[in-house]
């Protein structure tokens, strides 16, 4: 077959939806497709030492043809900037794409949100008579609205309302992460169960078998002899970090003087965390800079325990795909997020680590607690879900049920 992929993110930007959709690419192809990927020129969430401007704007990578497009800043901008922008996405990406691509396609997936780009996949697949398969993460707008001030809300539900309606009407099939999602299509979006197929977020723990630690990290920021908690990833509000800081203060009361929480990363939260620490002097938190995707596992397998958050504004399923990647390493993690969040589940079958709902600051706390206390059993629980991610989250078997239902 031939397939387009559409996607606001892929590498070298280093998020997890980018090394997401670069995997279903390549695999895809490895699978006998002819796979083509427009994605958008990344200006942000790159590693420390990317040159923006040697980013080509099309070239093959892996016999996947990769075409880049310039639009406005869509990421790591204000809520309502970013809404504004995602509105010249369609017809901005649209025509970006026909001037480039003439196809024939037989199936275009698009990786949603943003959902104004599904919009777009959406015309592209009627264009080239292709199947039209929105891979849906977020529930957007309705991820977005749980985290906005009040009089936002009905802006953003009028804007993207419509839009999320039109995207499951014209799919052809929707992938989501988890039954989680599914049913809550189902149920709040009246989307018909026969269009839903639950493929969960996969990961190739190849690269994470290949790495020996040698420190390395810990070496260069002097975090020998430290119990270091890591974040890595996007730092936005959806988060919810603020979390993390309590507990990094009460460790800090605590006098837990060999606890690191360090945060590895970029995004809109930044900056008001790093203020956060100034004024309130917590000093055992620290920030860093993305580092690129080949460093990746290396520097997850060198910490002591990984964070999962997301602050208990959400009210949507959502599975952060980087809580598979800490499982990959052999890491144990410690999960704080809302309730309707899959992530719980998984974390608590697989016996890998510690969870709390977010809204619950004293569980959230002890959850850190118990993390640092368990020093000794560290390393059976990095192990469990090791083992899980092997038997659910492989990504051949993952990317063969893609093949599959395409």
């Amino acid at each position: 077959m031939r397939i387009l992929i559409v996607t606001d993110s892929y590498p070298p930007e280093v998020r997890s939806a980018a090394q997401l959709m670069s995997e279903l690419a390549e695999g895809l192809c490895e699978c006998g497709n002819e796979i083509t990927v427009a994605t958008t020129m990344p200006g942000y969430n790159l590693a420390s030492g990317t040159k923006i401007d040697a980013i080509p704007r099309e070239e093959t990578i892996n016999g996947v043809r990769v075409i880049r497009i310039t639009t406005l800043p869509h990421h790591n901008v204000p809520y309502i900037l970013r809404g504004i922008n995602q509105l010249f996405l369609p017809n901005f990406f649209t025509r970006a794409v026909l001037k480039i691509l003439s196809g024939p396609f037989d199936a275009v997936i698009v990786h949603s949100p943003p959902l104004p780009l599904a919009l777009a996949a959406a015309k592209l697949a009627k264009h080239y008579s292709a199947k039209f398969i929105p891979n849906i993460h977020d529930i957007f707008p309705q991820n977005g609205i749980d985290l906005v001030t009040w009089w936002q809300k009905p802006l953003i539900q009028f804007f993207f309302g419509p839009m999320e309606k039109k995207v499951y009407k014209l799919g052809d099939l929707i992938i989501v992460p988890s039954e989680a999602h599914a049913d809550y299509l189902e149920k709040n979006r009246n989307v018909p169960r026969e269009k839903l197929n639950v493929i969960p977020h996969w990961i190739d723990t190849a690269p994470f078998d290949a790495v020996v630690p040698n420190n390395r990290f810990r070496k260069m920021w002097r975090f020998e002899g430290k119990f270091v908690f890591l974040f890595a990833g996007v730092i936005g509000p959806s988060q919810g970090l603020e979390m993390v800081f309590d507990v990094a203060e009460e460790f800090q009361k605590e006098k837990k003087d060999d606890a690191v929480f360090l945060f590895v990363g970029d995004g809109t939260d930044r900056a008001r965390l790093q203020n956060i620490a100034r004024e309130k002097n917590i000093q055992n938190v620290m920030f860093k800079s993305f580092v690129s995707s080949e460093e990746y596992p290396e520097l997850v397998k060198e910490m002591d325990v990984a964070i999962v958050t997301l602050t208990s504004k959400n009210t949507t399923p959502a599975v952060p795909a980087k809580l598979v990647g800490y499982m990959a390493a052999g890491v144990p993690v410690v999960v704080a997020v809302h309730k309707e969040s899959d992530a719980l589940r998984i974390v608590n079958d697989a016996k890998c680590g510690f969870t709390a709902v977010s809204s619950d600051s004293e569980a959230v706390t002890a959850a850190f607690r118990a993390a640092y206390d368990a020093k000794l059993s560290l390393k059976t629980l990095g192990e469990n879900g090791r083992r899980y991610t092997q038997e659910h989250f492989a990504k051949e078997k993952l990317i063969a049920e893609w093949d599959k239902i395409i």
